[in-house]
């Protein structure tokens, strides 16, 4: 009779799988919601039971062996097929209950996913909530996401998707510096203002300002004596009057509603219409999926 794997190697595999994808213990960790002792126990055991190592593992990187390597993808398969009985077992059930996994921006889920949750369990109150905010991109297969909101263009891919409300990249500045500096008529008298900025931390470029004249879109970078690598800080900066600043109306909106910010250049505004929800094909019937997004899409 062959031995069957038990609980202890399962969960190794979890934390092996999870830690070669992301190529930390403490990226396992922080994904799985454990610390990073207990990955790396986990692996050990795991080790133990297979007989051979599966990372070499240096004070800096984490690799694989030849024997990791090959065993890698044979257990993110098992563990997608385990994802795909989970899902199967979730959308069995009418009413939408369990966790939602939602991954996104600092901005989208500050402005867009935040008030989104509060409404959405006063009807759902089975349904937990787990919002993970970062820049980078996720894999959602392997982090188990359930659903992921991304601004920009997105990459042909097998995921499912839906545009969200466009949104409009603006120019602000508070009605104190407009006050002591003058408030600019066309983007060409930017040159005479002082102007913050943003650097995008996963490229380290500056952000281009794009306006729209006579009928085109054209790119300004401006000469700004503030960067800051956080959209919400060039929001704060300039509502604390230093100057000039772009951001997307979404997140400009509460400032302005509360007079903490004026828009200018409206005229020459330019909308965008690249925020998009995206999930996997097997959270296809999964409710709390479906519910969250139809919430989404109805507050948006």
């Amino acid at each position: 009779m062959k031995e069957q794997i038990g609980f202890e190697s399962l969960t190794g595999l979890i934390a092996f799988a999870r830690a070669g994808s992301l190529g930390s213990y403490t990226a396992a960790a922080r994904s799985l919601s454990v610390s990073p002792s207990a990955i790396s126990k986990s692996i050990q055991r795991l080790e133990r039971h297979f007989g051979f190592s599966l990372f070499t593992r240096t004070t800096r990187s984490l690799t694989f062996t030849a024997e990791g390597r090959e065993l890698h993808e044979r257990v993110l398969q098992l563990l997608r097929h385990a994802e795909e009985i989970e899902q199967v077992a979730k959308s069995a059930r009418s009413e939408p209950a369990g966790t939602l996994r939602i991954a996104t921006s600092l901005p989208i889920g500050l402005h867009m996913i935040a008030p989104v949750i509060t409404a959405f369990r006063k009807l759902h109150p089975k349904v937990m909530i787990d919002l993970r905010l970062s820049d980078h991109i996720v894999d959602l297969v392997e982090e188990s996401i359930d659903l992921a909101v991304r601004i920009g263009d997105l990459p042909d891919s097998s995921l499912l998707s839906h545009r969200l409300s466009p949104y409009r990249l603006c120019c602000y500045a508070s009605p104190d510096y407009l006050a002591r500096c003058g408030t600019p008529r066309h983007p060409d008298e930017l040159v005479g203002h002082e102007t913050v900025n943003l650097r995008y931390q996963n490229t380290g470029q500056v952000f281009r300002w794009p306006f729209r004249m006579a009928g085109k879109e054209i790119e300004i970078l401006p000469s700004s004596p503030i960067v800051v690598d956080a959209s919400e800080v060039v929001i704060a900066t300039i509502a604390a009057g230093a100057g000039i600043g772009m951001a997307a109306s979404f997140m400009a909106a509460p400032w302005v509603k509360r007079q903490e910010l004026i828009p200018i250049l409206s005229d020459f505004a330019v909308d965008r219409h690249n925020i998009t929800a995206i999930w996997p094909e097997s959270r296809r019937t999964n409710p709390a999926v479906r519910a969250f997004l139809d919430r989404l899409i109805e507050l948006l």
